[in-house]
């Protein structure tokens, strides 16, 4: 199956940044994906944290969910839109949320972020709870690609890959990480956490990422890649700026690294 990592540069215009989305997308179709991924906070990164607000939508209903839809629809390809503001039950938070969607154009899998991200260096301070309630549930769904493989498809989101627990519960074969990762938490640590995930779990791993500078000044590390069940990066992004990111997933490489070396299987805790 052949997947897409879609990095953006979002900005503070929610309609400059879906059409910058479909660009990706249609990109991604036309060299053959099956499935395409968009980084966390693809529809906004605003000027304020508390920007979300004003576009947060209410489940099943809202310009975003419609775009995404519409997009899988017209594309005939499974689409996850790495994050978008939902409604939440304070009305001084969103819901950070990764939707799913069937080349149907229906939304089959919703995962709230369950972590959030707090950072403070004495230059750079961020804290996603004041503006972010946060989920509770792991969340994967089934995606029946043409080579007639099901893949179980885990779902999490940015901060989510520090917390390795979360990976095991999903019991996945491919994990998803729309991301939007610091440039500084980024360069440390991005790529030795998605192959760590990747190695523990024996699963393929797609990472799509805000990478560059936005309207707000913040400069996230970008670097999306996909990686195989061994630890091996198949394909990344080693500049800033939008673009797609190309890999093959082969189903029966992943049954030979979880026969010959049956980790999974040996569990205890």
């Amino acid at each position: 199956m052949k997947i897409a990592a879609l990095q953006t540069v979002s900005g503070a215009n929610v309609d400059a940044n879906l059409e910058s989305a479909r660009a990706l997308l249609e990109r991604a179709s036309q060299l053959g994906a099956e499935l395409a991924v968009l980084p966390e906070y693809f529809c906004l990164m605003g000027q304020r944290d508390s920007d979300k607000l004003a576009v947060r939508e209410t489940f099943g209903n809202g310009p975003v969910q419609a775009f995404l839809a519409q997009q899988a629809r017209d594309l005939r390809m499974w689409i996850v839109g790495g994050t978008l503001p939902l409604v939440a039950e304070s009305d001084a938070h969103v819901r950070n949320s990764s939707l799913a969607y069937s080349p149907e154009g229906r939304c089959v899998a919703r995962y709230d972020k369950i972590h959030l991200f707090r950072f403070d260096n004495g230059r750079e301070q961020y804290d996603e709870s004041r503006v972010i309630e946060r989920g509770s549930l792991p969340q994967s769904f089934t995606l029946p690609s043409r080579d007639g493989h099901a893949w179980r498809v885990g779902l999490s989101v940015c901060y989510d890959l520090r917390f390795p627990e979360l990976y095991r519960t999903l019991g996945a074969e491919l994990l998803l990480v729309p991301s939007a990762f610091t440039y500084t938490t980024g360069q440390a640590h991005w790529e030795l956490l998605l192959r760590a995930r990747a190695v523990e779990n024996l699963a393929y791993v797609c990472a799509p990422a805000q990478g560059g500078r936005h309207d707000n000044g913040r400069t996230t590390w970008g670097h999306s890649m996909v990686v195989d069940p061994w630890g091996q990066v198949l394909a990344a992004r080693e500049e800033t700026g939008a673009g797609v990111v190309l890999a093959d997933l082969d189903a029966a490489r992943l049954a030979q690294v979880r026969a010959q070396l049956p980790a999974l299987e040996h569990r205890v805790l």
